[in-house]
């Protein structure tokens, strides 16, 4: 590392929190931070020590946490979205100190944090799992569209106060124009769930005779379904198979909700800049993402404002005791919780042994994320890859996974949300090892 700000002696470091001070801070109580907080932690009682109260905090001012990938369940009528929604405090243990405001810069020279009041907090080491910015403001129009949908007909599943608007669009639906459903360019989280929603809305409208000749069309500003290639063949040929239509490198710049007009922009190829409008009868749209404003203005950010850390060992690449995971990394891979799942582990072990020793850990996160899609009623294909586009299937061995099925339906519809608050939020799940924590917790 370029730059420690640590003191030479970690073994040294207080055993409990000075007022205003604490030895990890974990900033946002989301899927990457309560996990973090929780394994780190219970590595520590796995060695038999333990961490004093408060000397964890967690900075967070939201008041509910939200199973998010649960919204694509929402969005296709099959779940209340309050079912998906917790009180912040609950998941917060009672060994944590909980500070309800939110971060606004930080101060790493001084090992600080500046939150939004202007108070300062201090911290030994730092985990950043401050999430992702949603820009709906870059598409014009969007959000006044979505504050009416059920008069606009546009909706988005990636908000818990639409998600279930999406579903009485689509069921509420008889074809009265083009049903477009949109990604934009760029990063997304859960960057699997715009093309969810289009197989999901023509799965019911199949098996519903009112609504069987509802027509679809996916319009994404990436160049191809997906990113790994060769999941990527296999949801067009879904894609074909159901008819639904497709335009790639073309993203949504505009909503006019009066007209029922949506105005796209081709972003690359030999079109590149023509202004394309389509009329449609229902738009479920997914506005563009980046990371937030706060971070890219800080000194732990990257050329384009994500927490610059090492992709393997999530340390920061210039402030040895700040680490990062989650949607607010640099980490080049998808936005996922199954991602944070397998990241959580090795942050975990990296930052325990840096406590202890002084020294970073030899853990490294070889990219493992996962995007359950849904292709259907009853049926889901379950992409797991690493770093490159290579694939690391758990199942591979037993079927092709590239193939939808019922069982991947159930285990994500149905396990997932309950192992997710039962297991992941307490620091007990372990990505593909699920329930085995991995064996390189510092003795």
């Amino acid at each position: 590392m370029s730059a420690s700000v640590l003191p030479r002696n970690f073994a040294r470091l207080a055993s409990t929190s000075a007022a205003g001070r604490h030895k990890v801070v974990v900033i946002g109580g989301g899927a990457g931070g309560l996990a973090a907080a929780n394994q780190i932690y219970n590595a520590f009682k796995a060695q038999g020590k333990t961490l004093a109260d408060g000397d964890v905090a967690i900075v967070d001012a939201n008041k509910s946490h939200d199973y998010q990938p649960g919204w694509t369940i929402v969005g296709s009528g099959l779940a209340n979205k309050e079912s998906y929604r917790r009180p912040l405090d609950s998941l917060i243990s009672p060994n944590f100190a909980h500070i309800p405001q939110n971060a606004s810069a930080f101060e790493p020279g001084a090992n600080q944090v500046v939150l939004a009041d202007g108070s300062k907090i201090g911290y030994d080491f730092l985990v950043v799992a401050a999430g992702i910015q949603i820009n709906w403001d870059k598409i014009k129009g969007f959000k006044e569209a979505i504050a009416d949908p059920l008069k606009s007909n546009v909706s988005t599943i990636y908000s818990y106060e639409t998600a279930d608007k999406t579903w009485d669009l689509v069921r509420n639906f008889k074809g009265q124009g083009e049903a477009i459903f949109t990604q934009p360019f760029g990063v997304v989280k859960c960057a699997g769930a715009p093309q969810k929603m289009a197989y999901m809305a023509d799965s019911y409208w199949k098996s519903q005779a009112d609504s069987a000749n509802n027509h679809s069309t996916f319009i994404t500003g990436m160049p191809s379904m997906f990113a790994v290639p060769h999941y990527s063949k296999a949801l067009d040929a879904i894609r074909q198979k159901k008819g639904i239509d497709a335009l790639f490198n073309t993203n949504l710049v505009e909503v006019r909700p009066q007209d029922k007009t949506a105005v796209f922009e081709v972003v690359a190829g030999e079109d590149k800049g023509k202004k394309i409008e389509k009329e449609f009868g229902l738009l479920h749209a997914v506005p563009p993402m980046g990371p937030l404003d706060w971070i890219k203005k800080s000194p732990l950010a990257d050329s384009v404002g994500w927490v610059d850390v090492d992709q393997g060992t999530l340390q920061h690449k210039k402030y040895d005791n700040v680490f990062s995971l989650g949607d607010s990394s640099s980490l080049p891979t998808s936005k996922t919780a199954a991602a944070i799942t397998g990241q959580t582990p090795v942050l975990t072990h990296n930052l325990v042994t840096l406590m202890e020793t002084g020294k970073v850990g030899n853990a490294i996160y070889d990219g493992y994320t996962s995007c359950p899609l849904f292709t259907g009623r009853g049926e889901l294909l379950l992409a797991e890859f690493k770093y490159g586009a290579q694939r690391k299937e758990s199942f591979g061995r037993f079927t092709d996974q590239s193939v939808p099925n019922r069982l991947f339906y159930h285990l994500t519809k149905d396990v997932m949300p309950r192992a997710y608050f039962s297991r992941m939020l307490k620091g007990n799940w372990y990505g593909p090892r699920t329930i085995f924590p991995p064996q390189f917790l510092p003795s």
